[in-house]
Parts: C-alpha cells; sequence; structure tokens
C-alpha cells in the first residue's frame, strides 16, 4: 500500500517537473503582450476555389517558410462560396477555440465579422485582415489590401477614355453589397460618374460572386439595352460572365469590358480583345504581408500598420511586361514587387 502511495506521489512529482520545464506562452500582441516559440496562424479567405484565393495561399505559405526563428504554421482553410458569411463566421470561431494564436482571414461581410475580431481580440489573439476589413476596423488590427478606391477610380477613368468624349450607356455588375470590397469598389467608380456627366448608369445588377449569375444578369441587361457601350464588373465572376454574355450576344470589340482580378480566362479574355481591362491586385502580398504583420504582431516586434499591397491596370499591350507578369504568375521564387 505505501509502495502505491509513494508511485502515485512520484508520477505526481513528475508531472509538474514536465510542466515546469514546458515552454511558456505568454499572449500575443492582439491581447497586449508577446510570445516566442512556435506560431500556429489560420490563414481564411472569402472562398476556396479562387485563383485570386489561390495566389493569397501561395503568399502566405511562402511567408510562413521564410520567417525566422521559430517555426511558423499556417492553417489555410476557407468556405465554398463568398456569400457564405455564416459559414467563415463558425470555421472561425473554431479557430479561436482550437487555440491558433493569430487569424489573419478576409471578411465576407464588414459588419457581421467584427464581432470575431473582436472575440478573438479578446482572448489575446493576434488578427489581420487581408483585401477586406471589418466595421468598424479596430486600429490594432492592419489591413493588407488594395486601396480599392482609388484603383476603381483609374479603372473607370479608363473606360470613360475607351468611350471618349461622347461617352455611353454603362452597366454595373457589383458582387456582394456589405463586403468593404465590393462597397469601395462601387464607391470608386461612381466618384467618376460624377466627373464623368457622359457616362449614364443604365443598369445595375449583382452577381452575387457567381459565374452564372453573373451570365444570368448580364444577358439580362443587354436584352434591356441594346444599345449599352460598357461594363463596369467589380470581381472575377461578373468579369467572366460578363464577357461570355457579350460573346454570345456577337457584341465583342462594341462594348468596353473593365474589371477586377485576373483569373487565366481573365487574361485570356484581355488577349482576345473581349475584355479592355483589368485591375490586378497582388494577392499573393495580401496573403505574404498578412502572415508577415501577425507574425510580427505575435512576437510583440513593434506596431503594427496597414499595407497597402498595389494595383496595377491590365491591358493588351502590357501583358508582357515582367512587372505584370509577376504579379499574374507569383511564385516564392518570383515575388510581385513590394509596395513601400
Amino acid at each position: 500500500m505505501q509502495k502505491r502511495v509513494v508511485m502515485v506521489l512520484l508520477t505526481a512529482l513528475l508531472a509538474l517537473a514536465g510542466t515546469a520545464c514546458a515552454e511558456v506562452r505568454e499572449p500575443s500582441s492582439g491581447g497586449g503582450g508577446k510570445q516566442s516559440g512556435p506560431i500556429r496562424l489560420a490563414v481564411v479567405p472569402k472562398a476556396v476555389g479562387f485563383d485570386f484565393w489561390e495566389q493569397v495561399r501561395i503568399g502566405a505559405q511562402c511567408a510562413a517558410k521564410e520567417s525566422s526563428g521559430s517555426k511558423v504554421e499556417v492553417q489555410w482553410d476557407g468556405v465554398t462560396a463568398e456569400t457564405d458569411v455564416s459559414g467563415q463566421v463558425d470555421l472561425l470561431t473554431n479557430f479561436v477555440t482550437q487555440g491558433v494564436d493569430g487569424l489573419v482571414y478576409a471578411a465576407t461581410d464588414a459588419k457581421v465579422l467584427y464581432d470575431v475580431t473582436k472575440q478573438a481580440r479578446s482572448q489575446g489573439l493576434t488578427v489581420v485582415n487581408i483585401d477586406s476589413g471589418t466595421d468598424p476596423q479596430p486600429k490594432q488590427v492592419p489591413v493588407a489590401a488594395t486601396d480599392n478606391v482609388a484603383a476603381a477610380e483609374d479603372a473607370t477613368r479608363l473606360l470613360a477614355k475607351e468611350l471618349g468624349p461622347d461617352g455611353g450607356d454603362v452597366a454595373f455588375i457589383p458582387f456582394q453589397p456589405g463586403t468593404a470590397t465590393n462597397d469601395t469598389r462601387t464607391e470608386g467608380f461612381k466618384n467618376v460618374l460624377k466627373e464623368e456627366p457622359q457616362l449614364k448608369l443604365v443598369a445595375e445588377q449583382s452577381s452575387e460572386s457567381d459565374y452564372n449569375k453573373a451570365l444570368e444578369v448580364t444577358e439580362n441587361i443587354l436584352t434591356a439595352n441594346p444599345g449599352l457601350d460598357a461594363i463596369y464588373a467589380a470581381n472575377e465572376p461578373g468579369v467572366l460572365g460578363a464577357a461570355e454574355a457579350v460573346r454570345r450576344a456577337g457584341k465583342v470589340g462594341d462594348i468596353v469590358i473593365v474589371g477586377w482580378d485576373t483569373a487565366p480566362d481573365e487574361i485570356k479574355a484581355v488577349d482576345e480583345g473581349v475584355v479592355t481591362a483589368l485591375v490586378a491586385q497582388n494577392p499573393f502580398r495580401m496573403g505574404y504581408d498578412g502572415v508577415n504583420l501577425a507574425v510580427k504582431g505575435i512576437r510583440g516586434e513593434g506596431q503594427l500598420k496597414s499595407i497597402d499591397t498595389g494595383a496595377t491596370l491590365v491591358t493588351k499591350d502590357n501583358l508582357d511586361d515582367p512587372t505584370v507578369k509577376a504579379i499574374l504568375d507569383p511564385s516564392c521564387g518570383n515575388k510581385p514587387p513590394v509596395t513601400e
């Protein structure tokens, strides 16, 4: 009996010794402290299955691989549709529950996802937004993203230039009102409409970030507006759906299409003259800079500041430019230019 008691006490003492020798991990900078040792980050896009978000993943994993010091592990996951706000909330909440050290994510809904950021920070996690932030955007949560208003203004001015001094009828295909990216791209577009009264907005219908929906709404717009001169599409599915609708209508060359993102089929449409210009963002750098910001915050290496990851207008004339090529086909060994 005494031998059994001694064994139990010895086991307890060994357990205590093991605990004493274990690494102590302080709260991340999201809670005001700093942490050494391995870092686990959840990196969550708006949705998986899109070329844009795949480039974000490549950038995030590159940053983790290159990180000096302790190991950085990226756990990548996402919902399958950018409209699945509740699904993204559940996914991020699960990551918080699992005890990751930080969240790097693109908000599908600015107001709804603010609560997730608030919860994560209250538990000591560092949070970084990429591509799309929240409303409100906490000052301690940086955003690595495109200046969507400025880029949208540049794209719309190009559209106006293509139509000439007489202007024309323009259709707008947004994708998800309520998201920061959708709303700021709308803002930039409509800012220029005010400057250019010769541009007449005759239709506005959402693609809901779905190719088939974008095709359907564009066909409806073309039917209702046979004299349509231009289309501004605010993301990849919208551009692809609009381009196909214009092809089917036999109006390639008659309608100017300006839009966002640079999936392979979008670039092909530019090369074929179906699409006039695309706003090339820098999704690789969103993932890369987002992870680096989170690691910096978790390690307590100074105040985190938002980063403008840049944007470039891609046309048929600059498809072979080395800088454009690096943005369109990035890799860890061929990183796109850094925006300072």
